[in-house]
């Protein structure tokens, strides 16, 4: 009996320091993500004010640039498991997280290449999705400036998944508040012009954005540099070697990575051009609603980003115990932080919406009004997009990928954007219809991510372990 108690004591006594680890490890992250969200925010905040036109372009642009980034954002996210369980492994592991770090590097040069060619058509691409023909020149005008940050932002994520799995995330959160400071004044100065620049509008702020995303990454690589302890992995050192065997792993982690980010971010890329349907106003407020939404979501990704860091690091360890603990922890407190921000959504969507807007621009009235109600039902779904996200990160950190990247199809273009454009346009719900199909697929998506993890993590890891070999 006393054996039995101090047992169960001992396990319900694990929890809290993995709740205070998984929370020390998450909020740099969160406001890391916060940070670089800010850097498009900051666009559309600027923008905005010029002309709703301006704005529903950059979203136009925008969506298509993140759509297209995907690839090599994911063999970027492949860094961190990766390198998280070299370092839970021990032995040799200076050596072992350069080669991942080095692989990853080389995965998204080549990612970046295809990607730069292709957005380099953007207008003609709008145009071809039936876009209007002053929208799709100004959103390429600005994707034809954002694209040259691209391979910067990819190493800095690489670089921010290596810091991750040290533990030492904070540089990273640095950096990027760094860069947030930096384009500021960048846009301002780059959209209305000044000091012998003429007005650029759009494209000032794609230079911008591009230039912060230049000194995000130089600011990793100089942190990296000056610090005694990670001046040991020599990061840097040999990057021309060509590693078969690492580039095989990032692609296997990377790529379903990437392909779940595809089908995430290609839908509501896809919803963006069906609201240019329904004229400029819809654009304008499927932006301001996405901004919101998405600003939230940085919270859960961050403690996801922890997620797969700390089950990673147990996995790499052999603590499968340890890593299911690890990745349920990390789910409660993504869904704790996405109910409370669904209530402050549905009580504040008015107001909100009235920040992205001048209150004299033509259609600004109609814009917010419409704003407002997406806003509503952004709230609603905050809890199911908390929840895939955190539990699709404790998912990576056991290199499980392929299997989450299926089931995300399956929810967002096989149920729910099918069905937003049934109550879109038969159903006669117009743009409001698209938000529910889309609400509607990240609830499903969000229950099978987490059975997918309640399946692996049973009987207190037992599956882990037989992941692992």
């Amino acid at each position: 009996m006393s054996h039995t108690r101090s047992t169960t004591t001992g396990r319900l006594g694990a929890w809290g320091p993995e709740v205070w680890t998984t929370l020390a490890l998450a909020w740099p992250l969160v406001l890391t993500n916060l940070s670089q969200f800010a850097l498009s925010l900051t666009d559309a905040l600027f923008l905005g004010r010029v002309s709703t036109e301006a704005l529903a372009a950059a979203t136009l642009g925008g969506n298509l640039y993140f759509a297209a980034l995907s690839p090599a954002f994911g063999l970027a996210l492949a860094a961190g498991p990766m390198c998280a369980q070299t370092r839970g492994r021990g032995r040799g592991h200076l050596r072992g997280m350069r080669r991942d770090v080095r692989a990853a590097f080389w995965a998204c040069a080549a990612a970046t290449i295809p990607v730069w060619l292709a957005l380099w058509h953007t207008e003609a691409l709008l145009r071809g999705l039936g876009q209007d023909p002053l929208l799709a020149a100004l959103a390429a005008e600005y994707v034809g400036a954002l694209m040259w940050g691209m391979p910067l932002f990819c190493g800095f994520v690489v670089l921010r998944g290596f810091l991750s799995a040290e533990q030492r995330p904070i540089s990273a959160l640095v950096v990027s508040f760094i860069g947030v400071a930096v384009n500021v004044p960048l846009n301002y100065w780059l959209i209305h012009g000044g000091w012998g620049i003429p007005p650029l509008g759009v494209l000032g702020a794609g230079i911008a954005s591009a230039l912060c995303n230049l000194v995000m990454f130089a600011g990793l690589v100089g942190f990296i540099a000056w610090d005694r302890h990670l001046r040991r992995y020599h990061l840097f050192g040999r990057l021309w070697r060509f590693d078969l065997a690492r580039l095989r792993e990032v692609a296997q982690i990377g790529l379903p990575i990437a392909g779940s980010m595809a089908l995430e971010i290609s839908v509501f890329a896809f919803a963006a051009i069906a609201m240019g349907w329904f004229g400029a106003v819809a654009v304008a407020a499927h932006a301001i609603a996405v901004q919101i939404a998405s600003a939230t979501f940085m919270v859960p990704m961050g403690i996801a980003q922890a997620a797969t860091a700390r089950v990673g690091l147990m996995t790499g360890a052999g603590r499968a115990t340890a890593a299911a603990r690890a990745g349920w922890i990390g789910i409660a407190l993504g869904a704790g932080f996405m109910a409370v921000s669904a209530a402050m959504l549905v009580a504040l969507a008015g107001s909100i919406a009235w920040l992205f807007l001048a209150p004299g621009n033509p259609g600004a009235a109609e814009t917010a009004a419409l704003a407002a109600t997406m806003l509503v039902l952004a709230g609603l779904f905050q809890l199911s997009d908390g929840v895939q996200a955190v539990a699709s990160g404790a998912l990576r950190g056991l290199k499980d990928t392929r299997v989450p990247m299926l089931l995300a199809g399956l929810g967002y273009w096989i149920i729910g954007l099918p069905l937003g454009l049934l109550l879109a346009l038969p159903g006669g719900f117009g743009p409001i219809g698209l938000w529910i199909g889309l609400s509607a697929g990240l609830f499903l998506v969000a229950g099978m991510m987490l059975a997918r993890w309640m399946r692996l993590s049973a009987s207190g890891g037992l599956t882990l372990r037989r992941r692992l070999g």
